[in-house]
């Protein structure tokens, strides 16, 4: 499951990424979003793109195709 598809107000945990440029992944990392975070889906945006999302404590907004390369487990 990517963390695109998650519902709101569903914890889940980052699993790793799928295809992304180093540099990409490492600012993901920066932002909290390493192996074993809490995520969760807090709101979309009125036509979906993007989205707020709780990663440890901090809200992070994050377009979807971004979003579709980070993998979580529910």
């Amino acid at each position: 499951m990517t963390l695109d598809d998650l519902p709101i107000s569903v914890p889940a945990r980052v699993a790793g990424f799928g295809p992304l440029a180093a540099d990409v992944a490492d600012r993901l990392v920066e932002l909290g979003f390493d192996e074993g975070a809490e995520v969760e889906t807090l709101h979309r945006a009125p036509l979906g793109d993007p989205i707020a999302v709780r990663v440890d404590g901090a809200t992070v907004a994050l377009r979807l195709a971004l979003a579709r390369a980070i993998l979580v487990t529910p």
